[in-house]
């Protein structure tokens, strides 16, 4: 599902802009990986860092999702910190994980 890098609105797959901003829709490319618990933290705060990540999406062993985090440009620290503060939640509830990362094309 794409969403608006500016805004983090969800956009139409075939949108070119936005319609809450009016922002050019780029496109992303989506990964997943499978993670244990205690894996989980370590793994997110290292895709953060890369810097090239739209949205993580952290679902439990059923698909259910746990947690949603829109990781837009200019997110840093502070901002972070309560979403990781939910994911050590999310991590006790779960014993593996998949989560979802949605990169910039």
């Amino acid at each position: 599902m794409p969403y608006c890098e500016r805004c983090g609105a969800w956009v139409h797959k075939d949108s070119k802009f936005c319609q809450a901003c009016g922002a050019k829709v780029r496109r992303a490319v989506t990964e997943e990986f499978s993670v244990s618990a205690e894996d989980l933290i370590r793994k997110v705060k290292d895709l953060i860092n890369e810097g090239n990540i739209r949205r993580i999406v952290v679902k439990n062993e059923k698909g259910q999702t746990l947690l949603e985090i829109p990781a837009t440009i200019g997110v840093v620290g502070a901002i972070i910190a309560p979403y990781l503060a939910a994911l050590g939640v999310a991590a006790a509830l779960a014993t593996n994980c998949t989560i979802l990362v949605e990169r910039k094309a």
